[in-house]
């Protein structure tokens, strides 16, 4: 079964410009997914509707065979594409928040990813660089034991030393019976981790899609040069 289908969904915002028009997305379980495009293109809208934060205006979305609700958000670890922790919070008491609301979250694994790293539990968020603030939040959310991880621009505005760590991080804590759904336009940085993509053009056009180890061998090209054609740019 697929972890996620979305089926036909529109969602509008200002001037009932359609952000997404009729859009069909099937994701299985055990891949790591990329869906990638320029700016504006709908990919944070997306997430946000899978995650629930947003309704759509019509259209349908299963997460493990569920319509979006208290049993998906149940199943789905969001990470945005901002920050929600408030500055002066500890990051041990966000080790803490997440373990009390989440039933699925692995504390020992957040801890000792953690140590690992050298970040000090007791240390404010404030006090933490970009890339440290960065890695904080993907190591809680990967520490959860959930069906489907939303990673929203995971790796924007960090160093290249912090995207490694992060991606890193991606693949070698995920549940594999889960399925990983990355938005990102920094493609040359993401491709090596992807299973599969989908280049998703304004309206939620998909112009291209499909394995990415695949569409590499048979066009001899990267997923950043066929981007680039695709889009021109």
């Amino acid at each position: 079964m697929n972890v996620l289908e979305v089926n036909n969904l529109t969602k509008s915002y200002k001037k009932h410009i359609p952000v997404l028009n009729k859009f069909n997305l099937s994701i299985p379980a055990g891949r790591i997914v990329g869906l990638l495009g320029p700016n504006g293109c709908g990919k944070s809208t997306l997430i946000k509707l899978i995650s629930g934060l947003l309704q759509p205006d019509s259209g349908e979305i299963l997460v493990d065979g569920n319509e979006i609700g208290e049993k998906t958000k149940a199943v789905i670890s969001y990470l945005p594409e901002r920050t929600y922790f408030n500055s002066w919070m500890k990051i041990e008491e966000l080790v803490t928040y997440f373990d009390e609301f989440y039933a699925d979250f692995d504390k020992t694994r957040a801890l000792t990813l953690l140590r690992d790293l050298g970040i000090d539990p007791k240390a404010k968020l404030k006090s933490l660089s970009k890339g440290t603030e960065e890695k904080v939040q993907l190591i809680l959310v990967m520490s959860r034991n959930a069906k489907l991880y939303l990673l929203d621009e995971p790796i924007a505005g960090v160093d290249p030393a912090a995207r490694e760590y992060i991606l890193s991080t991606i693949v070698s804590n995920y549940n594999p019976e889960a399925s990983i759904r990355i938005t990102t336009h920094l493609i040359s940085d993401v491709e090596q981790v992807l299973d599969d993509f989908f280049f998703l053009s304004f309206g939620g056009e998909i112009l291209m899609s499909g394995n990415a180890e695949e569409a590499r061998n048979e066009s001899g090209k990267s997923l950043d040069m066929l981007f680039r054609e695709v889009f021109r740019c």
